[in-house]
């Protein structure tokens, strides 16, 4: 294992703002985000497999009245969302894999959802590891707040038209949707936020695919 990765799990474990195994938070938390960690009432916002959590910290800064959660087995790439989130209180890290996540959140728990350029697994052998496959629309719909948005960004046109129908097929409505999000009007629904893999893809030429749907 890189010296690097050995000093960021050191990181992790010395962190206020991750929880993960070992840690007390990480067998308690469930149903008591709002009244333990955050201590207060704010709506819930996850990032699902958040990487280096550019958008759980970007988001951060721009809604300073939401708790804003970034979600992934990662634990090197969480040390980095979590050194860039320092001074933000309304920040948290949660280092579990995405199947799990009832056993950390209470039903109708969170509030909104953002999956944000994940593996798109685009054989069709790998359909059940796409974080818009039929069991994680089963857990997002459990945890979230009817009404409550989830919103995907990819790169991946595949991702993208397979999500649009795996939605629809769910407890999910579609809201909107776009194919080419920068030269969209819903361009400003990312607030200029972007990921360290979007700008490689963007350089590239490829264009950004964006959903926005709703639970009911």
């Amino acid at each position: 294992m890189a010296r690097k990765k050995l000093i960021r799990f050191v990181t992790n474990s010395q962190s206020e703002n991750v929880i993960e195994v070992g840690k007390p938070f990480y067998t308690t938390i469930k149903g008591k985000w709002r009244s333990d960690y955050f201590k207060n009432e704010n709506p819930i916002v996850l990032e699902i497999a958040c990487g280096m959590g550019e958008y759980t910290v970007g988001l951060a800064k721009e809604f300073k009245d939401k708790n804003f959660i970034g979600i992934d087995i990662k634990g090197d790439r969480i040390a980095r969302g979590s050194k860039n989130a320092q001074g933000l209180p309304n920040v948290a890290f949660l280092r579990t894999s995405i199947q799990y996540l009832e056993e950390f959140f209470e039903e109708n728990e969170v509030d909104e959802i953002w999956i944000i350029h994940p593996d798109p697994q685009p054989l069709d052998k790998w359909e059940k590891k796409r974080l818009t496959f039929k069991k994680y629309l089963e857990l997002y719909n459990k945890i979230a707040k009817k009404d409550a948005l989830i919103k995907l960004k990819t790169d991946d046109f595949g991702l993208y038209q397979y999500s649009l129908e795996s939605f629809e097929n769910f407890k999910f409505k579609i809201l909107d949707s776009t194919d080419d999000l920068y030269n969209s009007e819903l361009n400003k629904e990312h607030y200029g936020i972007e990921t360290f893999y979007e700008r490689k893809f963007t350089s590239k030429g490829r264009k950004i695919n964006y959903i926005k749907a709703l639970n009911f």
